[in-house]
């Protein structure tokens, strides 16, 4: 009866006690918690389309620690580090009796440490709360917190923990940043030499540096593809053959594209871990690179800044701000794809692209590039030359500047304005000034980016589109009317698709257009396929002047060559749309074989063309209408000569509606003489007196 009292106080002490214990674990669980919120600590990325790596950041503590899941990984990896690091990882809860009573064998065995006991849990236990030193009480509270780990986190989160976390020499950590630095590549396809060289250091990271110690590399992967365990992981033989690969021996960079769109998207949301825009990382190397290339060879303080968008869809698939970001005398750290600059000639396409859309020229249209005066405005060409009569298509195509401005006269320069509207861009004119036609030859502010926009909806059958690059804007649709009508944007286009390519270039096919801004100051060239538009703009950030700089000898070359390596396939340019025809000279109606320059103001008379003179009726001749009958026939008015359009008069008295033709048909309201006037459009008169009966 004693032994069963004593018995039974036994069972309610130990009760007691394992109730205590388990409290007192629960309680210093709670009060003691592991710091987990340090793997949560991650390098911010910025992405492109595809979710390819564009840039990465440091941590706030200067790591490379780049987020990654087991997912993101090759398996067979993940196999390997499991084999070789701990085998009963998905079995255990945190500590592995049976691994760690192994190694206290083996210590007391062979007098050295042979294994470790540590599981996986205890690493990241290691790994999210360092400690100095490797004391016996460091160990148990290691344990401790891989129990801890275990109770809250599943066998893959903790999987991932390592993953994230393990020291790879430096201040690389984790398996991706470490991929990336030492093989260029992302750890989805590894090979098995590359896998056993990541399973192998983070036991000794500083000491098995591949880019410093290539032998201890060497010795510590050739470790782990001589474990039993690991050889039959990655199959018969393919462990000797992985130690023929050499080991690498260098770190390389982490990519390091679209640094001005990636600062953009850190200022713009400073909490988000990755930033997702619409590049394309292969798109945008490349066009990296040819800035870079082409910065060389222009020389010192030159920007170059380039755009590449796709048309149909708005996005900027390749955004390069200047040539070098860290580069000072360049000014690199402005991004010049979002700073005003005067567009040269780059906005002529326009001007033409209204007078096709109003029916006043068409490609084979003859225009005047003679001296002219608007109203003191005396706009020169590039060359300090003129051409003389030329067709519409040669004016734009050699982008002469009278026959833009005269252009422009007759549209109106705020109609050209407003129009720009339409695709989402606003030209910024000089203080306290109205539109001018100085605006036809770069006198006004455009962005890069606001450029190519108005050019893509030239490729997008005048249809306006709007780019985003994911940071700055979304890309998307503009709705409203149209920039150009698709008849006007395909003349223009396929006027622009018969300039010459630069020197040296290959012809793609591709329709472009150049431009220098006044004072030498500003370089462009854009142009477009079917699909795709690219800008490139050259000039000092400064604002400074280059002598010698031109945007057919300086950007065009550039924008062919960004064509040729972007690795984007050339695609045809839409057919003709209904309506649009290119007519030849001998097809155009009389009003529309040479253009008439209607305008406000006042400009020199051109001597070539002679004043009119009317042919029919003749001067003093006696015409039968039938006004005796009472039922009188029109009169067919002819003439020669002048500039259209014109006027006529019976009698000192306007006839309705003035006309670009030379024929007019008048209805005579009464018999006898009459006095026939024209007027052209300089103002100048022709009269006849004949009788009417």
């Amino acid at each position: 009866m004693a032994m069963l009292r004593t018995f039974s106080i036994l069972t309610v002490v130990q009760a007691a006690l394992a109730a205590g214990i388990t409290w007192a674990i629960a309680w210093a669980d709670r009060a003691y918690p592991p710091p987990l919120d340090r793997a949560a600590v991650a390098s911010r990325e910025v992405l492109d389309s595809n979710g390819a790596l564009l840039r990465a950041f440091t941590t706030p503590d200067s790591k490379w620690r780049l987020a990654v899941t087991a997912g993101d990984v090759d398996p067979q990896f993940v196999r390997m580090l499991i084999a070789y690091e701990d085998q009963r990882f998905a079995e255990h809860r945190g500590v592995d009796l049976w691994a760690i009573g192994r190694a206290g064998w083996q210590l007391a065995t062979h007098g050295r440490i042979v294994s470790g006991g540590s599981t996986l849990s205890m690493q990241v236990a290691r790994l999210i709360e360092p400690r100095e030193g490797r004391s016996f009480t460091s160990k148990f509270l290691q344990m401790a917190r891989a129990v801890q780990i275990e109770r809250r986190l599943s066998k893959a989160e903790i999987l991932d923990l390592y993953l994230n976390l393990a020291p790879y020499g430096g201040n690389i950590e984790g398996v991706r940043a470490a991929s990336l630095a030492y093989f260029g590549k992302e750890p989805r396809r590894l090979s098995v030499a590359e896998s056993a060289l990541l399973v192998a250091l983070p036991q000794l990271p500083e000491r098995r540096r591949p880019d410093r110690y290539r032998h201890n590399a060497e010795a510590a992967r050739e470790r782990v593809l001589k474990r039993l365990a690991v050889e039959r992981v990655v199959g018969d033989g393919e462990a000797e053959r992985a130690l023929v690969f050499p080991v690498a021996h260098e770190r390389k960079a982490l990519p390091a594209l679209a640094p001005h769109l990636s600062e953009a998207a850190l200022r713009k949301w400073p909490d988000r871990t990755t930033h997702k825009t619409t590049l394309r990382r292969e798109v945008q190397q490349a066009l990296e690179q040819v800035a870079r290339e082409a910065s060389r060879k222009l020389g010192a303080k030159l920007s170059v800044a380039i755009i590449m968008a796709d048309a149909r869809t708005g996005d900027i698939i390749g955004e390069v701000g200047s040539a070098d970001y860290f580069d000072a005398s360049r000014s690199g750290w402005i991004d010049m794809t979002r700073q005003y600059r005067s567009p040269g000639s780059t906005l002529k396409p326009f001007i033409y692209g209204l007078g096709f859309e109003e029916g006043m020229i068409a490609q084979e249209t003859i225009i005047e590039d003679r001296p002219a005066d608007f109203f003191g405005y005396r706009p020169r060409n590039f060359d300090m030359s003129y051409q003389g009569d030329v067709t519409i298509r040669r004016a734009l195509q050699l982008s002469l500047n009278v026959p833009a401005v005269k252009i422009l006269d007759t549209v109106g320069p705020a109609k050209l304005l407003i129009r720009l509207r339409r695709a989402d861009v606003r030209l910024v004119l000089p203080t306290n000034e109205t539109p001018g036609l100085a605006i036809a030859l770069g006198g006004a502010g455009v962005t890069l980016k606001d450029l190519v926009q108005l050019y893509a909806g030239l490729a997008n059958r005048g249809k306006p589109i709007r780019l985003g690059d994911g940071v700055h804007e979304k890309p998307g649709s503009i709705d409203g009317p149209s920039l150009l009508d698709a008849a006007a944007a395909w003349q223009v286009s396929d006027i622009l698709s018969g300039v010459r390519p630069p020197l040296g270039a290959v012809d793609m096919g591709i329709a472009y257009k150049t431009g220098t801004s006044y004072g030498y100051r500003d370089a462009w060239s854009v142009g477009f396929d079917g699909r795709h538009v690219i800008g490139v703009w050259i000039g000092r950030a400064d604002n400074g002047a280059i002598p010698g700089l031109s945007g057919y000898k300086s950007a065009a070359p550039i924008l062919f060559e960004a064509f040729r390596r972007s690795g984007v396939a050339i695609e045809a340019r839409p057919r003709a749309p209904a309506g649009a025809l290119r007519l030849a000279e001998s097809e155009l109606p009389v009003s529309l074989k040479r253009f008439a320059h209607t305008r406000s103001g006042l400009i020199a008379i051109n001597a070539r063309e002679s004043a009119p003179r009317i042919v029919y009726p003749p001067q003093g001749a006696e015409v039968e209408v039938g006004l005796s009958s009472g039922d009188p026939m029109p009169l067919a008015l002819k003439l020669q000569g002048g500039r259209p359009p014109f006027r006529w008069l019976a009698n000192g008295v306007a006839l309705p509606d003035s006309t670009r033709k030379r024929s007019y048909d008048w209805r005579p309201d009464g018999a006898g003489f009459s006095t026939l006037t024209v007027i052209d459009a300089d103002g100048r008169a022709a009269s006849v007196r004949v009788f009417l009966n």
